[in-house]
């Protein structure tokens, strides 16, 4: 049976998750084909610019050729002015390639993220999520760019700066070459320690980014608990680890820094002093030793780039490992290739010998049959936690069942696609979600494409159109994030009509009407009663009239059915439903909270 879970991917190693970052970058390959050509070129002034700085030393200035001297002023300037459009150019086009990668890998993250089963989403931070979408993106857009363009810069720089050294003198050029393999080691020694301190510092962040996110969304619960000076002290504690993680990171670099700069300048010396050496003994020209300390200086200088962007890269390798973490995540309910599209007859749904538990807990539901009639109203209740919402989850496949199956007429709902199971599907859940829009768009979410009539009978029907239109912009009116500016009963309205709008075949109300007085309820009831017409409805309810009024209800306890019928055969036949009514029955005819 496959897992209830969301399935994480085996961790890679840095090579590997390396190579497929770099892989974003195949769409443009004609851009990066551009900044390596630049990059070339670039690289060839470079390795030219020297010997003509001892040309013009040995031929202008010590030969008192004036001349001479202003023609290879003349091919400098000129060397420089086309140095620039390349670099211009090159850094340019770097920074579109990277752009694109970090372009196509959060709209990546945000299609996984949104196709991610509710299994994923109950367990996951938005702290977390939003982190990895925007820092960790931004690092692997940086390593992807600038980062491992320089890388390749550096080494072919350093290999044809070296070729050229040992081309013009051989012992100087071994010479310069003897500080290389202590660099090398030094920069991969550094890396592999800095790697797991990124690691640890990146979900440090992400950790300080889910405490502030939790902080803005609980502002009022806070306030409302006086607990601003508790709230302050766990972020800081957060924040100081953070902190701590950082400054010992800073550490490690400033040491890093001056061991290569150390390592550096003990290679430049030497080379100075053996080559004054050949110079005074007229073995070795001044223009060539002034064109060999400047290839030094071109050999020297990539290696100590290295040193900088390698934490980078591994801070990158880090993040990239969070980004792809989630992007090989296997939802656990999965739409079949090639699945059809579910086509509604009758609107019967029939749940057979069903079990469910959520991961690695008990079961949740245990062995649930029943079949729900077209055009029938189920109403279900039990005790809280008894699994009436387990339920009504798993038809629109927010998750599926670890045993049996649930049909609609007769079709397994596994075997459709989802878009087609769930466009068929209208719910109002037990918590109200509201986007931070316009009451029009709020409305017509799950149908954009719906009339202008079409939307006012929808809000008619759930009783919402004459407390829009007394607003200020009406339809138009925005509302707060999560509809933080409308009270409880104004949201579940806007909920049913946003439900009604889709004109769904199958009707789920979760508590649908637990935030509406009792008037705005029997107004709804009644809309409820004309739109429930034609259609399949799955209740949730706690209002004694809904009970009443139900063809079926199922009595839930601790994940099994243990009664089911009318009304009037439950109160003689059913000790548990008899003993929640008559308990309720003095609440203002309001049953049990759900569960």
């Amino acid at each position: 049976m496959k897992p209830t879970t969301d399935t994480h991917p085996q961790k890679n190693s840095q090579a590997a998750i390396l190579i497929r970052c770099f892989g974003y970058l195949r769409p443009h390959w004609k851009i990066i084909l551009g900044v390596y050509g630049a990059m070339v070129l670039i690289d060839l002034i470079a390795m030219v610019n020297p010997q003509l700085i001892g040309w013009t030393i040995d031929q202008g200035i010590e030969a008192g050729n004036a001349a001479q001297l202003a023609v290879a002023v003349g091919v400098l300037l000129a060397l420089v002015l086309v140095k620039g459009v390349l670099t211009y150019y090159e850094g340019l086009w770097t920074e579109v390639a990277s752009q694109n990668v970090a372009y196509d890998l959060r709209n990546a993250l945000q299609r996984k993220i949104t196709e991610l089963s509710f299994s994923f989403h109950d367990k996951a931070e938005a702290g977390d999520l939003l982190s990895r979408a925007i820092q960790d993106v931004e690092r692997i857009r940086f390593l992807t760019g600038r980062a491992s363009f320089r890388v390749i810069e550096s080494i072919f720089l350093m290999l044809a700066t070296a070729a050229v050294m040992i081309w013009m003198n051989p012992r100087l050029g071994l010479l310069a070459m003897l500080a290389m393999p202590l660099l090398v080691v030094q920069s991969i020694r550094f890396g592999r320690v800095f790697r797991p301190l990124s690691q640890d510092i990146q979900k440090q962040l992400s950790v300080l980014t889910t405490r502030v996110e939790q902080n803005l969304r609980g502002v009022r619960v806070i306030k409302t608990f006086a607990q601003e000076e508790a709230e302050m002290a766990r972020f800081a504690a957060e924040n100081q680890k953070w902190y701590d993680l950082s400054a010992f990171s800073a550490q490690m670099q400033s040491n890093n820094m001056p061991t290569l700069n150390l390592i550096a300048s003990i290679s430049s010396v030497a080379i100075l002093l053996y080559g004054g050496i050949l110079v005074i003994n007229q073995a070795l020209t001044l223009g060539e030793l002034v064109a060999f300390t400047t290839y030094v200086a071109q050999l020297v200088s990539p290696v100590r780039f290295l040193g900088m962007v390698l934490p980078a890269i591994t801070m990158a390798a880090a993040s990239a490992e969070r980004v792809f973490e989630i992007l090989d995540t296997i939802p656990a309910v999965e739409e079949k290739p090639g699945a059809p599209d579910l086509t509604l007859q009758r609107g019967e749904v029939c749940f057979e010998n069903v079990s469910f538990a959520y991961g690695r807990q008990t079961g949740v539901l245990k062995d649930i049959n029943f079949t729900a009639q077209p055009r029938q109203v189920i109403a279900l209740l039990g005790p809280t936690g008894s699994g009436k919402t387990s339920v009504v989850n798993l038809i629109p496949r927010f998750y599926d069942p670890t045993a049996g199956r649930i049909t609609i007429d007769g079709t397994d709902i596994r075997e459709v696609s989802l878009n087609s199971l769930r466009g068929q599907i209208g719910m109002v859940l037990q918590e109200t979600t509201l986007f931070a829009a316009t009451i029009r768009e709020n409305l017509t979410f799950g149908r954009p494409d719906a009339t202008e009539e079409e939307m006012l009978q929808a809000a008619k029907d759930a009783q919402a159109h004459d407390f829009i239109m007394q607003m200020a912009n009406g339809y138009e009116t925005k509302v707060g994030e999560r509809g933080i500016t409308l009270s409880g009963g104004q949201k579940q309205r806007l909920a049913i009509a946003r439900a009604l709008l889709t004109d769904p075949r199958i009707l789920i109300l979760d508590d649908a009407m637990s935030s509406v007085d009792s008037e705005t309820e029997h107004l709804i009831q009644l809309a409820l009663e004309r739109v429930m017409q034609g259609r399949t409805t799955f209740v949730i309810a706690h209002r004694l009239s809904t009970v009443h009024s139900a063809d079926l209800i199922l009595v839930l306890d601790r994940g099994r059915i243990v009664a089911r019928g009318r009304h009037e055969e439950l109160l003689r036949s059913s000790p548990l439903y008899a003993s929640i009514y008559s308990q309720q029955l003095e609440m203002g005819g309001r049953l049990k909270p759900a569960g």
